[in-house]
């Protein structure tokens, strides 16, 4: 029962491998309509989840409404309204810029001669 010489292709193998494809190709198929027909009705079902994220949601805002809120400083305009100072206007409506007060003036101008007595020194005009 030895067979001897079989180069040549070897047909009732390939209508075995050729059956075998079908076969898993119509199973396939089936487990494809299965599989259809019960992702739509899953998709009809999941009411329940829905109302319970809500639920969630409710409570989450209840507890938002009772966290106290940081306070905010508010800048006094009472303080900085009465302190406001009318500035003088030129002939044509326009009013001039503020003048720094005498003090002020007189501590950067001593500053201004320490600076230029210290370039001096170092030789650099």
């Amino acid at each position: 029962n030895v067979k001897l010489g079989g180069l040549g292709p070897d047909y009732e193998a390939i209508k075995e491998k050729k059956q075998n494809l079908k076969l898993q190709k119509e199973y396939s198929r089936q487990i494809k309509e299965y599989n259809m027909k019960n992702i739509t009705l899953a998709q009809k079902l999941p009411t329940k989840p829905q109302v319970a994220s809500s639920v969630s949601r409710q409570k989450a805002l209840e507890y938002a409404k009772k966290i106290p809120r940081p306070k905010t400083f508010m800048t006094r305009p009472s303080d900085k309204e009465g302190k406001e100072e009318v500035l003088p206007q030129t002939a044509d409506g326009s009013s001039l810029p503020k003048i720094p007060s005498l003090e002020t003036l007189r501590c950067r101008h001593e500053k201004e001669k320490e600076v230029v007595a210290a370039f001096k020194a170092l030789h650099i005009f």
